[in-house]
């Protein structure tokens, strides 16, 4: 991720207004921003797959990570992810703070409390709000919004709208063409990269051997 930012920093001619002011920033954010890549680099040697550009808050990370896939630029703020089956997250996806993702469970009907577990996925530019809950097993499509709270426990269609628990479908739903990325909105990636455009674009799909 360091190297990343560096080869794409936003370049202001030397010694403006501008330059002063992002370089400011930059060396303010520095210890957030090691401390960040350190974060990833770690989750990484524990076998986990992470995109490009993207941010990982400190978090909960439990299970299996080698069955966790993170596309580009997608923001996961303080959540806890329980990785089982495991747990695909598409690019560009931004998961706020206090969602649960859990990997697992328990077979009431089995008189051994069997484990039951299946794989848990997320796709591109979806929105899973403060607090929400997903359960194992569910697919969550391509741009849907999961509403503060929510709790998921069947699959979400893309570009649809559910809130509440068990969480149900709105009427209205969420567009289909989107040009934004979440990590914009974080200050350790916009002091160095400025634009937008000077993310990854457009945006890759992590799941498209799948489909």
């Amino acid at each position: 991720m360091l190297l990343y930012l560096w080869r794409n920093r936003e370049k202001p001619d030397l010694l403006t207004r501008s330059w002063f002011k992002s370089w400011v920033k930059r060396l303010l954010l520095t210890n957030s921003l090691v401390r960040t890549g350190i974060r990833i680099a770690k989750l990484r040697r524990r076998g986990a797959l992470i995109g490009e550009c993207t941010f990982i808050s400190p978090c909960k990370l439990g299970g299996c990570l080698s069955r966790l896939v993170v596309g580009d630029e997608t923001f996961i703020g303080r959540v806890d992810i329980q990785v089982v089956a495991g747990v695909r997250i598409g690019d560009r996806v931004c998961i706020n703070d206090g969602v649960k993702i859990l990997g697992a469970s328990h077979d009431t009907g089995d008189p051994g409390w069997q484990q039951i577990s299946h794989a848990i996925r997320i796709d591109d530019y979806a929105w899973v709000a403060t607090g929400a809950t997903i359960l194992h097993g569910v697919t969550i499509g391509r741009g849907a919004v999961i509403g503060a709270g929510a709790v998921v426990s069947k699959d979400v269609d893309p570009y649809s709208i559910v809130i509440g628990n068990p969480a149900r479908s709105v009427s209205k739903t969420r567009c289909r063409e989107f040009d934004y990325s979440p990590v914009e909105f974080v200050a350790l990636f916009s002091a160095w990269l400025g634009k937008t455009e000077k993310l990854v674009a457009p945006a890759t799909n992590c799941f498209r051997d799948n489909k």
